[in-house]
């Protein structure tokens, strides 16, 4: 790349190359660009249709596109991902999480949980003990499903037993599942659990 390319690429590119790959974070170095030039990122992404989402408060900023855009014949860059009852409780159980410690904690802001304290957290959701070691079985699968979204983050934690994994949950669960949003999820968990 030669100067005179240089100087034509935008100075808050790395942000927008950054949201394009997923979630940004305040702990990552380009937080900085996409906090400084956010008016731009926001002006930039709008022009194709997309959402720029800050959460400065939180720490996290991300991209969404709305239902409308199929109205200009845009494709869809952020895609929509069918979840299954399982991952659906997960996340329930982790935004409850969240909101508990967010309660009762003022002096960090960051959530450490482990595969084991999920576990326990799940069996409280079922009845039947078959439906409780389905879940189990494939715990691992919906776990990773649930990395991918980008709520939980696996950390090293040398403390910690014998396979027994941490994760960071991240705050982003807090934007993409919402009070309301979260009882929706609720409900439905409800009546699919009152069906099985």
């Amino acid at each position: 790349m030669n100067d005179k390319e240089k100087e034509s690429i935008i100075p808050y590119a790395a942000a927008v190359i950054k949201l394009l790959q997923g979630e940004v974070y305040s702990d990552e170095p380009v937080w900085k660009t996409v906090t400084a030039y956010q008016r731009e990122v926001f002006e930039y992404f709008s022009r194709i249709g997309i959402r720029f989402n800050l959460d400065e408060k939180e720490g996290f900023a991300y991209l969404t596109q709305d239902d409308d855009s199929e109205d200009y014949d845009l494709p869809r860059l952020i895609r929509r991902m069918p979840v299954k009852y399982e991952a659906s409780l997960l996340c329930v159980i982790l935004r409850e999480e969240l909101e508990e410690f967010d309660v009762r904690n003022t002096d960090s802001s960051v959530l450490q949980i482990t595969d084991k304290q999920i576990k326990e957290r799940i069996e409280m959701y079922f009845k039947e003990k078959s439906d409780q070691t389905k879940l189990l079985r494939d715990f691992d699968k919906y776990i990773n499903q649930i990395v991918n979204f980008g709520f939980l983050k696996e950390i090293k934690n040398d403390s910690a037993a014998d396979n027994e994994k941490t994760y960071e949950v991240k705050r982003l669960i807090k934007a993409k599942i919402s009070n309301e949003k979260l009882e929706e999820i609720r409900e439905r968990l409800r009546n699919y659990g009152n069906t099985l």
